[in-house]
């Protein structure tokens, strides 16, 4: 982890200039049944949610942070291009405690109904997944984003 990273804390903004991305981020606490199923949908909003069950960005991290946000077709969503996400590229997740630095490792589409059962929810400390619906397929697919803290040299 890099030492100029803060310690792990509640995200509250991510900020994706690459995906036209600069969204507020609240907590989301799902019920036992969501936690079960992997079917957590954030509330209707324009903001993105983080999965407070699981882990936070920073250094101490212990587990993945998971971060939903909605996408719409012909409205203003959070997460409407996060589908134009590309390996590599870079965003910075803010948390209460500081700024950190994430690299784009995957951009993938889902079926819904596959979604639970899928890599993603191996618990990496400190990767960053956005998980939205897929513009091109609202009610069957999601797009999931799978990233990495940027290490310096």
């Amino acid at each position: 982890m890099p030492a100029n990273f803060p310690p792990a804390a509640a995200p509250t903004r991510i900020l994706y200039p690459g995906a036209g991305i600069d969204v507020t981020i609240h907590p989301l606490t799902p019920s036992a049944d969501q936690l079960e199923s992997q079917a957590i949908v954030p509330p209707i909003t324009e903001d993105g949610y983080w999965v407070e069950n699981f882990g936070m960005p920073g250094v101490g991290s212990t587990n993945t942070t998971y971060i939903l946000g909605h996408s719409w077709e012909d409205r203003v969503a959070p997460f409407n291009r996060l589908s134009s996400s590309a390996p590599g590229d870079t965003f910075e997740a803010i948390s209460t405690a500081g700024t950190m630095q994430y690299r784009v490792d995957s951009v993938d589409t889902y079926e819904k109904a596959a979604l639970k059962d899928s890599p993603i929810w191996a618990g990496v400390p400190n990767r960053i997944v956005l998980i939205s619906c897929y513009t091109e397929d609202l009610w069957g697919k999601n797009v999931v984003v799978v990233a990495s803290p940027v290490l310096e040299p």
